[in-house]
């Protein structure tokens, strides 16, 4: 894959997010293609890595259209993505060195400088990378693997849940909680923080749900 193909992949997936690309929409290369300015070539490449990622289905004579994950679906994929992510900072917290822990160090700091001016965009690149260390430092290449497949696959709605109001200062001072317990080595603590973190219930199921309606009444509107 090229890395217009990814720079692609994240421009449609943006579109995808915000509703510009609406859920059981056909993805046309032709006019993609066109709106970009490339060749069909990095569309189509683009298209198969949302359609890995869970974003986008290909079905019979419609070819590549945007998928539609229910609510209740959205819960479900969220729930083993805390208990990963959770497994994920016990094991960091256990094995993580000095210079690991700088870096993670330099990856909030990155979010913080996006929370302060209200960038949730780069709050999003930026809080992405922070999760990623965390699970590169577990040292479990096959848990790693398995959590940033599914991390992958729930981008778009991780992104949307950075626009609900507050939520970009909320979860900087959540990754300050995992960041210093993992600096302490407390497993069960950085676990339990990180999987609150990242799970969706409550107050924060309600967010998700709101937003995800607003996109479709925005779309049934145009």
């Amino acid at each position: 894959m090229s890395k217009l193909s990814d720079r692609l992949r994240d421009e449609i997936e943006q579109d995808i997010a915000t509703g510009t690309l609406s859920p059981g929409t056909h993805l046309d290369e032709t006019e993609l293609a066109e709106r970009f300015q490339v060749s069909r070539t990095p569309i189509r490449e683009a298209i198969s890595m949302l359609a890995g990622e869970g974003l986008v289905e290909y079905r019979p004579r419609r070819g590549a259209v945007v998928v539609q994950i229910t609510p209740e679906r959205l819960t479900e994929m969220f729930e083993v993505m805390a208990e990963l992510e959770a497994m994920c900072a016990r094991l960091a917290a256990r094995r993580i060195g000095p210079q690991e822990l700088k870096l993670l160090g330099q990856a909030h700091e990155k979010c913080r400088q996006a929370a302060d001016v209200s960038d949730s965009d780069a709050y999003f690149y930026a809080n992405e990378h922070f999760h990623h260390l965390i699970y590169t430092f577990s040292r479990n290449a096959f848990l790693t693997e398995q959590a940033s497949g599914l991390q992958r696959k729930l981008r778009t709605y991780r992104r949307l849940q950075l626009r609900v109001k507050y939520r970009l200062r909320k979860s900087f001072d959540e990754h300050q909680q995992v960041l210093d317990a993992i600096a302490a080595h407390q497993e069960q603590r950085a676990a339990s923080l990180l999987k609150a973190h990242v799970v969706v219930q409550g107050e924060r199921f309600t967010d998700l749900v709101n937003t995800l309606a607003k996109i479709e009444s925005l779309d049934g509107i145009g």
